[in-house]
């Protein structure tokens, strides 16, 4: 994974105009974008924020106006093309109004974290308006202890889980105090709002590119004949990779999760500190996120054996941060990485050293990226294919389970400081999507659970949180 915590607010807002910078979806988010059938193959990303006050509304309506300037994407929704010659461009929201995007609201006492979970997953499965920008933030207020709470809800073609971060740390500040002489953005480049010349630009530009793509492929077959056994080796690990990465994996679906609608969203919630958990996955030989995936497949391994139905391993799949120190800001760039969860090994080191051999062979796989060379194709075919390849793509796991870098310091909004990130991934068809965010030294983890699939979502957090500590123990 990349991560780009800034050192200060400066550096940060020195790249802000490179955040969602490009005119045009690219084509995994186009994919996202057309596949998409709400709520069931949702793409809809969520995090909620714990303050440690308050914030005035005022200073925080302001927050927005100023991020919403210096960010054209906020202000920005999505033009299809007359025909799906290409992907679909952002173009700027004539009739932007703030007050769609930016709302409030008051918890009932006792103001408790079930209670703003229920409202955070009751506004994350309401779909967008696709008619306009695709974002929206809500602020808390009755939260337990005269604090507030923060849920801001994006659209997943905006960007990914890294995206994301780099965003709130664009807009957020480093200190609890007004900040004087904010940059200003600049006015966006705007691309063409009609979707007739949008379309007849695209074929322009494929036109345009097409000499190019002709030669390339020229050199690479005048390559392959120069060095036709090299070349023929290079084909068959491709070959061999291809189908390990798009074979289910080896397990068999769970008998607990099987009833995957999609139409009921529960959150619930994990925490525990930054530096035990990579004293745990380093006792054990691994890496941090070993020791997240280890202790999620502990907790799972404990809610099918309080069912009575244990099981040895269980379909799971990672995103894969595809991202280069270089790339720009914003966007999507990921890949999905399926294998066997080895949910029957007990011995919580031994599932740690295990998870560790898995992602690192997982990470290497040369058609590990194998969604971005077919989706050119299907973004051009009608939309219920990517649909239903979408589904199938999403359901052939049980669990996803993501890990994303955070800020190792202190934020604030508005004056009010962020206690605790947690982040909520949408359910393209699995029944359990787990997200971690480390922010500030604490591990945040967000589950969000299909509601038709865990029928007792109390329990199952309950066991994830066993499996959790189960883990931590191994830090001593």
């Amino acid at each position: 994974m990349v991560s780009t915590p800034f050192s200060n607010n400066e550096e940060a807002w020195a790249g802000a105009s490179a955040w969602g910078a490009a005119d045009r979806m690219n084509e995994i988010e186009a994919l996202m974008w057309r596949a998409e059938r709400h709520p069931r193959l949702s793409s809809t990303i969520t995090s909620v924020l714990l303050y440690d006050v308050v914030p005035d509304w005022d200073r925080f309506y302001a927050a927005h106006e100023w991020a919403a300037q210096l960010l054209p994407r906020c202000r920005q929704r999505v033009l299809e093309p007359a025909v799906p010659v290409g992907t679909p461009a952002w173009v700027i929201d004539d009739d932007f109004d703030l007050s769609n995007h930016v709302r409030r609201e008051h918890l009932a006492g006792p103001g408790s974290m079930s209670q703003l979970l229920d409202l955070a997953a009751s506004i994350a499965i309401e779909p967008f308006d696709r008619t306009k920008p695709l974002w929206q933030g809500t602020l808390v207020e009755g939260f337990d202890g005269g604090r507030a709470a923060y849920i801001l809800k994006l659209h997943h073609s905006l960007t990914d889980g890294i995206g994301g971060i780099q965003l709130m740390s664009l807009v957020q500040s480093r200190t609890r105090e007004h900040t004087e002489d904010k940059p200003a953005g600049e006015p966006p480049h705007e691309a063409s709002a009609d979707a007739n010349r949008l379309a007849a630009a695209e074929v322009s530009e494929q036109a345009r590119r097409l000499p190019g793509l002709m030669r390339r492929s020229v050199g690479l077959g005048v390559r392959a004949a120069l060095r036709p056994q090299g070349a023929l080796a290079d084909a068959t690990r491709f070959g061999a990779s291809l189908r390990r990465t798009l074979s289910p994996p080896p397990a068999a679906p769970s008998p607990l999760l099987r009833d995957r609608e999609g139409t009921s969203w529960k959150f619930g919630v994990l925490e525990c500190e930054v530096a035990a958990l990579r004293a745990a996955g380093k006792a054990a030989r691994g890496s941090m996120n070993d020791a997240y995936i280890a202790a999620l497949l502990g907790g799972l391994r404990r809610y099918h054996e309080h069912h009575g139905q244990p099981i040895d391993g269980l379909p799971m799949v990672m995103p894969v941060s595809l991202r280069k120190a270089d790339d720009p800001m914003g966007g999507n760039k990921f890949a999905g990485a399926y294998f066997a969860a080895p949910i029957g090994i007990a011995d919580p080191a031994e599932r740690i050293a295990t998870i560790r051999g898995l992602v690192l062979s997982l990470r290497i796989e040369p058609a590990l990226d194998t969604l971005s060379l077919a989706a050119p194709v299907l973004n051009r075919a009608p939309s219920a294919l990517g649909g239903l390849l979408f589904e199938r793509i999403g359901s052939a796991a049980d669990l996803s389970a993501s890990n994303i870098p955070g800020v190792p310091y202190p934020t604030y909004m508005a004056g009010a400081k962020v206690e605790r990130f947690f982040p909520f991934g949408p359910l393209p068809g699995v029944a359990i999507m787990a997200a971690m965010v480390s922010h500030n030294g604490t591990c945040c983890i967000g589950l969000n659970l299909d509601g038709d699939a865990v029928k007792d979502p109390d329990i199952l957090v309950d066991c994830l949180r066993q499996g959790l500590d189960e883990v931590l123990a191994l830090a001593g």
